[in-house]
């Protein structure tokens, strides 16, 4: 069971608040392979009760250094300055190896903590420029949802810490849980972040789309060769215009798709049956076992193996 922690400081917002408070503090173990969901407390300066929170236990900074990870809401001033006691907590529990995530303009918390110093990051697009000018280290990427880092994540603003945090949760318990809550919650269970990443199912179009037919269409074909062109024969749609639509709808042209719905159907069969690497990779539509290992751990990180190690639902 993943211990995680949800700093709070003395100028967070709410939005992002409810999204940590949602995703983390709700506890939906029946939607984890191991049947086990977060440790989670909220951390205060005096470890007294948030009025945001509650119910939710609390504690004081000082038990970040005892977290898997910690994550950091936004801040509705960028310009203060953090607590320092907040500051060395940070420090303290990414050194003693906690994953720290920061939600939307809590990536200037962690620049302040020196936690983000030659690495990428993002933030709200609005404030992407003063992070870059008031912490010349950091590479900011105001082109991103988000950028995982490793051991350090940053979102950009608002809806975007949604995909951070349905992200963690992909990295932490699998495909499974994240798809899960984004159908709970009505949302798409995957947008890209703009780097290599955990992939679970990817956005569907908004309702009402003339495109549903077809991607249904084709997710039902995925163990079969499948070319643009079949997909815009479907749709009664040029190769161009299908290519536009589903740039627009989608964030995605038609072979990165596919491509993306292949891996996502590799990890369901990983995940949830006992089937041989070799008909996982038929199954999806990757051909061979070396194809699907190739392409698995380009889109996911790890090899088919060890995902399903990770992941499968006994």
């Amino acid at each position: 069971m993943p211990r995680l922690a949800l700093a709070m400081h003395d100028t967070a917002m709410l939005y992002e608040t409810a999204i940590a408070a949602e995703i983390f503090g709700v506890d939906r173990a029946e939607l984890s392979p191991g049947g086990t969901w977060y440790d989670f407390v909220v951390c205060t300066p005096d470890g007294g009760p948030h009025p945001w929170l509650p119910g939710a236990r609390t504690a004081p900074y000082a038990e970040l250094s005892r977290v898997d990870r910690v994550v950091v809401t936004s801040t509705d001033d960028p310009d203060a300055e953090p607590d320092p006691l907040l500051l060395d907590a940070l420090r303290t529990a990414h050194r003693g190896g906690a994953t720290i995530a920061a939600l939307c303009t809590g990536a200037f918390v962690l620049a302040a903590a020196g936690l983000l110093d030659g690495r990428a990051a993002a933030t709200h697009w609005m404030h992407a420029d003063d992070l870059a000018r008031r912490y010349p280290e950091v590479r900011v990427r105001a082109d991103v949802l988000y950028v995982d880092d490793g051991d350090v994540l940053t979102s950009a603003g608002k809806t975007a810490a949604l995909d951070l945090a349905l992200h963690l949760v992909r990295r932490d318990l699998g495909a499974t849980a994240a798809n899960g809550i984004a159908r709970r919650l009505v949302v798409p269970s995957h947008r890209g972040g703009g780097q290599a990443q955990f992939v679970a199912t990817p956005d569907d179009p908004r309702t009402g789309s003339g495109l549903a037919p077809t991607l249904e269409w084709a997710r039902a074909r995925l163990d079969r060769p499948l070319t643009v062109r079949d997909l815009a024969a479907h749709a009664g749609l040029s190769t161009r215009q299908l290519a536009r639509r589903m740039q627009a709808e989608l964030g995605s042209g038609p072979l990165e798709w596919l491509h993306r719905q292949r891996v996502a159907r590799a990890q369901e069969l990983l995940e949830r049956t006992d089937a041989s690497i070799e008909r996982v990779a038929a199954s999806s539509g990757l051909g061979t076992a070396a194809t699907l290992r190739r392409h698995f751990h380009r889109s996911v990180g790890v090899a088919p193996a060890a995902y399903r190690a990770a992941f499968h639902v006994r």
